[in-house]
């Protein structure tokens, strides 16, 4: 049988599983916990609207919040207690005025303590997330769950953390759930299936991952706010290694220098180009100009460089040859044609790239540019499309 042939039935087989239904067991999670050296912000007294309402026009004035402010106004957020109307001048103030580290490790820690259900994963190797804040200039297929569904095939336990598209017609939980995962699961359902299967997934929309506001208010904005950071970082296992796309180039020392302070061993932020032209670029390492890294060491030393498609031997990429081109059910066939090694160069090289900051942030690898060739060669195999069926077996 060729090897071809293979993968086809392997993609059958797997179309086979993503139709089958199953009765879904919820269980619950351990309580959550106040975090060493952090604040407590559960006891914050409740504000009147004039008393939030300062607290606005301070931003407004591009005056800067305290990290008790700040936690004291999202834990307004959260609960719900003010105004819509409130609520959403609060974020777009803030947006306005720009967050301090400050200010986002603050909003971090109040999502993470108020409205995240906590779980303790247990594997071998130490837990790798990635993923991007979104609201980037292009609208690519979901680089990162491709990227990470090839790293976890090498070995590297993946705890990914995502939400539903708001501004794109297909978001990292949209295609994954697509491709046959239950992503509406409890939390303890995604850590069984990264104990056993190596990579799971927590929806950052849904009410049994964040009980209290976050899919509600996400559900309910569509610009860029300290959110797509904070929020995306309130993932329940907790990893200490992370791939964190942004988007802007402005975010990456900051965005580091978050990380470190709450609590990541190493990480990597990157930011990459769009092609020449475009105004602004991807919360992903890119294929189609420079990728900017923000890079946060064992030692807690940050280091920002920059990487090119060329240092890859890749031509670079057009635009419209990484954009979504159709729905969930045609972008969940090309991801699976992709895991197969029969998918374009265009997206085989950037998910290979992106692949790669995995494998060498893990240390699979010792470079990026090893990570890259490593990624390449799984393609080459079964292994890929493999991790997916047993991710689709494992979180049901």
């Amino acid at each position: 049988m060729s090897d071809s042939t293979q993968v086809r039935e392997q993609a059958n087989d797997l179309d086979a599983i993503t139709k089958a239904a199953a009765a879904r067991p919820i269980t619950a999670a351990r309580p959550s916990m106040p975090l060493a050296g952090l604040a407590d912000v559960s006891d914050a007294p409740a504000m009147s609207p004039q008393e939030f309402g300062a607290f606005i026009t301070k931003l407004i004035n591009k005056h800067d919040l305290s990290r008790e402010e700040t936690s004291a106004c999202f834990r307004e957020i959260l609960e719900n207690r003010q105004s819509d109307m409130q609520q959403g001048a609060f974020l777009a103030a803030l947006t306005a005025k720009g967050e301090t580290a400050e200010e986002i490790a603050a909003a971090w820690q109040t999502i993470y303590e108020l409205d995240t259900v906590k779980v303790n994963v247990d594997t071998d190797q130490p837990l790798v997330e990635n993923c991007g804040t979104g609201m980037d200039a292009v609208k690519t297929f979901n680089i990162s769950t491709a990227a990470s569904i090839i790293a976890a095939a090498d070995g590297v336990p993946m705890a990914k953390h995502g939400a539903r598209a708001i501004t794109s017609a297909c978001g990292t939980v949209d295609i994954i759930e697509e491709l046959g995962v239950n992503v509406e699961c409890s939390p303890d359902v995604v850590k069984k299936s990264i104990e056993t299967a190596g990579i799971g997934i927590f929806n950052g929309m849904s009410s049994l991952v964040h009980p209290t506001a976050l899919g509600r208010i996400l559900s309910q904005i569509a610009f860029g706010t300290v959110l797509n950071i904070a929020a995306s970082l309130a993932n329940p296992a907790l990893p200490r290694y992370a791939i964190r796309g942004v988007y802007s180039r402005d975010l990456l020392a900051p965005t580091a220098e978050i990380m470190r302070e709450i609590g990541y061993s190493q990480a990597l932020v990157v930011y990459g180009e769009g092609e020449p032209g475009m105004t602004g670029g991807i919360d992903e390492a890119s294929t189609m100009g420079c990728s900017y890294i923000c890079e946060l060491s064992a030692d807690g030393h940050i280091c920002e460089y920059q990487i090119s498609p060329e240092e890859f031997g890749l031509k670079p990429a057009r635009a419209a040859d990484l954009c979504m081109g159709g729905d969930r059910m045609a972008e969940a066939k090309r991801m699976k044609e992709l895991l197969g090694g029969r998918e374009t160069s265009e997206r085989t090289d950037i998910a290979c790239l992106n692949a790669g900051l995995i494998l060498y942030l893990a240390g699979r690898q010792p470079s990026i540019q090893a990570g890259y060739e490593r990624a390449r060669n799984l393609l080459e195999t079964d292994q890929p499309l493999d991790k997916l069926r047993d991710w689709v077996r494992a979180q049901q």
